[in-house]
């Protein structure tokens, strides 16, 4: 039976072989017909909605191929410091909850840059101290790779002047050898440890309202890199059928034993819920200055970054899941970083070969690759390694790159390289870095512009053309879930995911595409948000 038609629209199919269509009809869950409105429309039955879109622009629905799910849901909850741009707004932000909040009780927040501050320098545990002295904080960086905590934090996760360095992060200390406060990449760890975590009911809960704000933004697939404890509260919204968007949930190194033993492979799972790719970190971040470079970061001679894992143990990892039918997808932002994983996946892929495995079967990843060095530019598309990039990046970065990486930034944030080699490539957000509305990253992908920059904007010549940036948020994330024969398009017989959007992109000037409105979001045929009569 056919469920919904909508007519009278402009659908832009994003499938060469029929690119726009006045109608479509829907049936259970699936496009189920394309094609002039006179035609969709003698398909209704009795029961069918029909639905006058009065010239409305539709599209595939959006997909986010970077986030972390958990930590967006749980970031609605807590202090907002993101991108505050004073160290003084961010304190004071922790102040106000600090009266709010019991004693002993944890505040945590999410998305301070001291780049964006006058004197770029880290803050201290004392800043919060004298706002928050009776409750444990910790503040995660933007970039996800250093925790701004207070005394009690630290004194809650055991951290004292003779606690060691772990293997890949590192403590900051004074002259007197004493915790600053800021804990870079794996000394984060230590800290979020003490953190009390939300029940799995209290997270689906948080879950449901991102889920909302990204549903209302276009999003109807994430591709998820957080803990278990991530997919426990999705599969608990799916059993309360309060799921509305689809999940590929990508497998941590610590859990790869479990999964192993479990014999899951990528692509385990259904059109709901399925499993991804083996998740390893090859380095940091530039904010820290811990990605891992092959020239040092510039006013820092001896600074060239950190590998958070060396190459013969990626190379161990990466093998051991491939043969065991696991792709996998390793963190690389500095150009060493990216080097050292090309080679690790050059290794694997031979191996490959040699078992006569299809590269299609191993979709492996890069996720960020946010500067190559100019001799690795096409080793990617060499590969069939697809690049997982985020656009926005490049418009939040521009400024800091230039600072520490100089003309070394032509590329940088560039999947202009990519495409022109060939590279496949996956867009997404890295929520919560950077806000995950896809309309974000399609207007830095296209203008690499902000209000604070030329016209022109930073690098113009890596700028992408706009259906290269809906292709990326479209059909390159549905490639590497495994599910491009039935998502990234509208076509007869794939997933009723599609977005009603106010104007067509196609004809808006491209400084406009960031203010797009969405309309309305169908996900599995259904209206999961709708704004329009």
């Amino acid at each position: 039976m056919i469920d919904m038609i909508l007519f009278n629209g402009n659908i832009i199919t994003l499938d060469a072989r029929q690119p726009r269509v006045t109608a479509l009809a829907t049936a259970y869950g699936r496009i189920a017909a394309l094609g002039d409105a006179r035609e969709v429309r003698r398909l209704a039955e009795d029961g069918t909605i029909e639905i006058n879109l009065d010239g409305k622009t539709v599209l595939p629905g959006l997909a986010d191929a970077h986030l972390h799910w958990e930590w967006q849901a749980r970031a609605l909850r807590s202090v907002d410091v993101f991108e505050a741009p004073s160290k003084a707004i961010a304190v004071e932000r922790v102040r106000e909850r600090a009266a709010a909040t019991p004693a002993g009780e944890w505040i945590t927040g999410q998305g301070w840059a001291q780049d964006m501050w006058a004197d770029r320098a880290f803050p201290t545990r004392f800043d919060l101290d004298a706002v928050a002295p009776e409750n444990p904080v910790v503040l995660f960086a933007k970039s996800g790779h250093a925790d701004w905590v207070n005394s009690k934090a630290l004194e809650a996760a055991g951290i004292t002047a003779s606690t060691a360095d772990p293997e890949g992060g590192q403590i900051m200390r004074d002259s007197a050898g004493e915790a600053t406060g800021i804990l870079l990449e794996t000394a984060g760890d230590l800290v979020k440890a003490a953190v009390p975590d939300p029940t799995s009911a209290q997270l689906a809960d948080m879950m449901a309202e991102a889920q909302k704000e990204a549903i209302a933004c276009g999003i109807t697939m994430i591709h998820d890199f957080d803990d278990p404890s991530c997919l426990v509260a999705l599969q608990l919204l799916r059993e309360q059928g309060r799921l509305g968007l689809r999940a590929l949930k990508h497998i941590n190194l610590n859990w790869l034993d479990a999964a192993i033993e479990s014999g899951i492979r990528s692509g385990f799972g259904d059109d709901w819920i399925r499993f991804g790719a083996l998740k390893l970190f090859a380095d940091g971040a530039l904010g820290p200055k811990t990605a891992l470079m092959f020239e040092p970061y510039i006013g820092e001679p001896e600074n060239y970054g950190m590998a958070l894992v060396d190459k013969e143990e990626m190379v161990e990892h990466v093998s051991r899941a491939s043969a065991l039918g696991l792709s996998s997808t390793i963190h690389a932002i500095g150009d060493k970083a990216v080097h050292d994983v090309l080679d690790v996946y050059e290794s694997v892929r031979r191996e490959e070969k040699a078992r006569g495995e299809a590269r299609t079967s191993r979709r492996h990843r890069i996720e960020h690759v946010q500067i190559i060095h100019p001799q690795d530019a096409g080793r990617l598309a060499e590969l069939d390694i697809i690049a997982s990039m985020q656009p926005i990046h490049a418009t939040s970065d521009m400024i800091t790159a230039d600072r520490y990486w100089g003309d070394r930034s032509d590329y940088a944030y560039n999947p202009r390289i990519q495409l022109d080699h060939g590279a496949r490539i996956a867009f997404g957000s890295d929520a919560p870095v950077e806000p995950f509305n896809p309309w974000l990253g399609i207007h830095a992908a296209v203008t690499r512009q902000r209000n604070d920059l030329p016209l022109e904007g930073w690098r113009p010549e890596a700028r992408l053309g706009l259906h290269e940036a809906l292709l990326g948020f479209t059909q390159g994330p549905a490639y590497a879930a495994g599910m491009e024969d039935r998502l990234g398009r509208l076509a007869i017989g794939y997933l009723a995911d599609l977005l009603v959007i106010d104007c067509d992109p196609y004809q808006l000037p491209p400084q406009e595409l960031a203010s797009v409105k969405v309309l309305g979001t169908i996900v599995d045929g259904k209206w999961r948000h709708r704004v329009f009569d």
